[in-house]
C-alpha cells in the first residue's frame, strides 16, 4: 500500500467516488455502485470508464471513451469536491488503468477500494496481458482489493483455488506481495455457507485472517454482487474506519439484498440484487393502514 498525504476523516455521510463502467439495466457497474453507496449512508459520485451495452443476460458491446476525457472527469470531481473514498471497478484497458493510477498518485484520496474486474462470469478473460499486469501494479494504491476466486488467481498468475483453504492461502500471498488488505470471497464455491475473509499479512488487522460466514442465499438474481460489495465497503469504512466492523455491516446488508432480489423481477437472466430492500420495507410499513399519521 502506498503512503498518502490525506488522512481518513470519518464522516456520517461520506463522499464516495465510483470509477467504473456502466450497466443500462442498473444491476452492476456505476449504477449498482451508486445504489450501494446510498443504501449504506454515503453520497455517491461517478466517473465513467466505459459505456457497456449489457443486460441481465450478458454483455453485447463496450465503448471506451478517450483517456483524456476520463482525466477531465476525474479532475472535475477532485478539483471541487473533497473525496472521502474511491471505489474502482471496470478499467477497460492498459491506457485507462494507467490514467487512473496517475490520477491516484496526484490526488491521493484517503481510502481506495479496488474491485479488479478481470474475469467474466463465463470464465473469459476481460483484459489482455499488458492490462492485467498494469492492474496488478495498481493494487498497492488500494487499501482493499476485492477479487473473486478466478480474479484472485489471475492477479497471482496461478490456477484458481479449488476450495476455501486454498483461496485464503492465495489471499495471503497477494497481501504479502502488495501490502494491501485482500477481501477473499467464497461466493464461487458450493455449500450451505458463504464465507468471506479479510486478509492482511502486514499487521494492519487484529489477526492475519478474519473470517465472516453467512448462509448461502439460493437465487439466480445476483448480478452486480461484486460491484455492490466493494462500493458498500468503501462507504461503510469511510464511516467506521474499521475493516472488520465494516465487513460485518456490509455482509448483513448484502444478505438482505440477495434474500429479496427475486422481488424485483428485472430481466430474464441473472437479475440484480435488491439494494434498497430495507428502505422499501420501511416505506411500506409507514404507509400501511395501521401506521400512525
Amino acid at each position: 500500500m502506498i503512503d498518502r498525504r490525506h488522512p481518513l476523516t470519518l464522516r456520517q455521510t461520506p463522499r464516495i467516488l465510483s470509477i467504473a463502467g456502466t450497466d443500462p439495466t442498473g444491476g452492476a457497474g456505476i449504477q449498482a455502485d451508486l445504489k450501494s453507496i446510498a443504501a449504506n449512508g454515503g453520497y455517491g459520485m461517478a466517473v465513467v470508464t466505459a459505456l457497456v451495452a449489457q443486460n441481465t443476460r450478458g454483455v453485447r458491446a463496450v465503448h471506451t471513451p478517450p483517456v483524456h476525457f476520463l482525466r477531465q472527469q476525474l479532475t472535475a470531481v477532485s478539483d471541487d469536491v473533497t473525496i472521502d473514498a474511491v471505489k474502482i471497478g471496470m478499467l477497460a484497458n492498459f491506457a485507462v488503468i494507467t490514467e487512473v493510477g496517475s490520477w491516484l498518485e496526484e490526488c491521493r484520496p484517503p481510502l481506495v477500494v479496488l474491485d479488479p474486474v478481470m474475469v467474466a462470469t463465463s470464465g473469459d478473460r476481460l483484459l489482455d496481458a499488458s492490462a492485467e499486469q498494469a492492474l496488478r501494479d495498481l493494487i498497492p494504491h488500494a487499501d482493499l482489493v476485492t477479487p473473486n476466486v478466478p480474479e484472485l488467481a489471475v492477479l497471482l498468475n496461478e490456477p484458481a483455488a479449488i476450495d476455501w483453504t486454498e483461496a485464503l492461502e492465495q489471499g495471503e500471498r497477494l497481501s504479502a506481495r502488495t501490502g494491501t488488505t485482500v477481501l477473499v470471497k467464497g461466493g464461487h464455491f458450493t455449500g450451505t455457507a458463504c464465507p468471506d475473509a479479510l486478509v492482511n499479512t502486514h499487521g494492519l488487522l487484529t489477526h492475519k485472517v478474519l473470517e465472516f460466514t453467512a448462509p448461502r442465499i439460493e437465487t439466480r438474481n445476483s448480478h452486480g454482487t461484486g460491484c455492490s460489495l466493494s462500493a458498500a465497503m468503501a462507504t461503510v469504512q469511510a464511516r467506521r474506519g474499521n475493516w472488520a466492523q465494516s465487513l460485518a455491516e456490509v455482509k448483513d446488508w448484502l444478505q438482505d439484498a440477495l434474500a429479496h432480489a427475486d422481488e424485483l423481477e428485472v430481466g430474464r437472466g441473472n437479475g440484480p440484487i435488491h439494494h434498497f430492500h430495507r428502505l422499501f420495507a420501511r416505506a411500506g410499513a409507514s404507509s400501511s393502514p395501521g401506521a400512525r399519521a
